[in-house]
């Protein structure tokens, strides 16, 4: 009698889904963000507009995040910005832990017009992508400016720019008083190969890359918003047609800030003593805030 194989659990919220299409030598993430999102927005009163780009930026981080190969690599995305709502946006993405910080001026914000653009929310600034590998020292950073609708479309110029690969991604985001979801496709031709530095295939018209980017183009918000919808599913809605998709789940995905009172006497120490002593209140004592989680640390000089 031959064992009838236990079916694996589709993806939900919350976790990184890998696929690849090996016939159109094309590869992919997909994500829905749930609880973890919720999470990170509560950290701070952020008004709606304001969560809807951290939402989407905290999207972006981890469809990147997911294409990190090692144990501790880390995925940040960082834009920088003057005359806008938003001066600083800061994600990052490091073995499934995801975390988010949006500053902005409170009092700007009712300037803002209904779906405001990169340009009223940011001003002038710039969109910086670091991939920090583990290991021997291999960090690389590509920094496009901060232009077009959103920031899906400036993290696309990046790849276009900086990588030279062919890239399409779609994000959606949803809040409401029941709750925030935001989710994302990133879909990507590999190169055929390289030669020194230079890449022997970055034709963005090439057939393969065609086919694949017109059906992921046409994946829905609400259908990357549904979650009674696993990611399988609407893997299987745009590519069913094609002999074979491997899909490898990724990382669960939780609210990671890393700061503790340990790591901030370590970053302190690093001080000399006078610049210490001027950091302190007048009971010889540090307070540290962090913006990723809204706490203070009370460390004693």
């Amino acid at each position: 009698m031959t064992d009838t194989p236990t079916p694996m659990p589709e993806t939900g919220s919350d976790q990184l889904l890998g696929f690849t299409i090996a016939a159109r030598n094309c590869r992919g993430r997909i994500v829905r963000l749930d609880n973890v999102l919720d999470e990170i927005l509560a950290a701070h009163d952020y008004p709606p507009a304001i969560k809807l780009v951290l939402a989407e930026a905290l999207v972006l981080t981890t469809l990147m995040g997911g294409l990190l190969k090692e144990q501790d690599d880390q995925l940040t995305l960082q834009a920088q910005a003057k005359g806008g709502v938003i001066s600083l946006l800061v994600c990052d993405y490091r073995n499934g832990e995801l975390r988010g910080y949006i500053e902005h001026d409170p009092a700007e914000f009712d300037t803002l017009g209904a779906n405001p653009g990169l340009t009223e929310l940011f001003g002038e600034g710039y969109l910086a992508i670091t991939f920090d590998m583990a290991g021997p020292a291999q960090r690389y950073q590509g920094i496009v400016p901060l232009e077009g609708a959103n920031l899906t479309g400036a993290v696309e110029a990046y790849f276009a720019q900086s990588e030279q690969v062919p890239t399409l991604i779609r994000t959606a985001v949803r809040s409401g008083a029941a709750g925030n979801v935001a989710a994302g496709m990133l879909v990507q031709h590999l190169p055929d190969g390289e030669e020194g530095r230079e890449r022997l295939h970055v034709r963005f018209d090439e057939p393969e890359w065609e086919h694949v980017s017109v059906l992921a183009a046409s994946v829905s918000p609400a259908e990357l918003l549904e979650q009674d919808l696993s990611l399988e599913s609407i893997l299987w809605r745009l590519y069913h047609e094609e002999e074979a998709i491997l899909v490898s789940p990724g990382a669960r995905l939780v609210r990671g800030c890393r700061c503790t009172l340990v790591h901030f006497e370590e970053v302190l120490a690093r001080f000399a003593k006078e610049d210490r002593r001027e950091m302190a209140n007048e009971d010889g004592v540090i307070l540290v805030d962090c913006a990723f989680c809204s706490r203070q640390f009370r460390v004693q000089d």
